[in-house]
């Protein structure tokens, strides 16, 4: 598995100037991969190209410089890594790119330039906000600023990492990622080979006892995941290794060897 390969994205830029615009998703949570923004943006800027940046599951807990990282647009929510609730959408842009979108947008809802001049001369949106969901998002702030902001915040989830793949590695449990590509939100697994591992009997055992994981998504690999992000600390963490430990015991499973490989 791999992340985006910046000098593979600057050959086709320079070998295609038809190409306009770059969209690069910073943390892509079916494998749990952490992108190379930064490097990206620097290669995009260099050819002349337009940056727009997901960062649905990353903004708030990994850094992001605006005044280092050259990118149109950044869209992000409520929830995720902000820890409010979702219902919520929102995209920090250069004002210039958004004065250019005029006229661009196939749809009423997704019209940003409409937005921000109604917002510019009303105050106001355009149809009816989700208001406890704006008031759950400001609450979410206060509670993010408190944290220490993207420091804090990208630190706990951090450590939150630190202890589960250190966790589940003592267990037998490989992760999909090398440390380099993991981004500490969420953490692919591969499915254990054993013939007592059946992840829907490992699935529904974890839940009786209170977590609740994901199921993998991968086309290139049997696997599963479990989230780093959101209100947890590293004792809870800690609570899922324990969990996993008891649930291998009760499926009969012991990972050592083969058994433990993809």
């Amino acid at each position: 598995m791999r992340g985006v390969l910046v000098d593979e994205v600057d050959r086709l830029l320079r070998a295609d100037p038809s190409i306009s615009h770059v969209f690069a998703v910073q943390c892509e949570t079916t494998s749990g991969i952490l992108n190379p923004i930064a490097e990206l943006a620097a290669v995009v800027e260099a050819c002349g190209r337009r940056l727009l940046i997901d960062a649905m599951s990353a903004f708030g807990a990994l850094p992001l410089d605006a005044k280092r990282t050259r990118f149109d647009a950044v869209a992000a929510s409520s929830n995720k890594c902000i820890e409010g609730v979702p219902g919520l959408g929102f995209v920090i842009c250069r004002e210039p790119a958004l004065a250019a979108a005029k006229g661009n947008a196939t749809t009423l809802t997704l019209d940003l330039y409409d937005q921000w001049q109604s917002l510019r001369a009303t105050g106001q949106y355009r149809f009816t906000p989700p208001i406890h969901v704006i008031v759950a998002f400001h609450r979410a702030l206060q509670e993010f600023w408190a944290e220490g902001g993207q420091a804090g915040r990208g630190a706990r989830y951090g450590e939150n990492c630190r202890v589960l793949v250190e966790g589940m590695a003592e267990l037998g449990f490989r992760p999909l990622l090398p440390g380099p590509l993991q981004a500490p939100i969420i953490v692919t697994f591969h499915m254990p080979r054993h013939a007592n591992f059946v992840f829907d009997s490992f699935y529904e055992k974890l839940k009786q006892r209170g977590y609740v994981i994901y199921p993998g998504k991968l086309t290139v690999a049997d696997s599963f995941r479990i989230g780093c992000s959101g209100r947890l600390n590293a004792a809870h963490m800690e609570g899922v290794v324990a969990a996993v430990r008891a649930v291998m015991g009760e499926l009969g499973v012991t990972l050592t060897g083969a058994s433990a490989q993809p």
